[in-house]
């Protein structure tokens, strides 16, 4: 099944470690030391693999978000 299959059966897609680790530019020992601190995305357990929905890795980074530091003067002046 591809897919575009898979989306009619109302199923999200889910990325493997690998493909996680690609999309975010960092080696896949760095999701594995993220998980085994617990400070990764939630992953499914599939046989021995892990796999993440696409939701739960959006939910994380969103929860990694910073926000921009204040810059201004006193008062919020420029």
């Amino acid at each position: 099944m591809d897919a575009t299959s898979l989306s009619g059966l109302g199923l999200e897609p889910v990325l493997t470690t690998s493909e996680l680790a690609k999309y975010l530019g960092v080696h896949v020992q760095a999701i594995y030391d993220l998980r085994t601190d617990g400070r990764g995305p939630s992953g499914i357990r599939v046989g021995q693999e892990i796999r993440y929905r696409v939701s739960d890795v959006l939910r994380w980074l969103d929860g990694l978000h910073e926000p921009v530091p204040f810059m201004g003067g006193r008062g919020g002046e420029r």
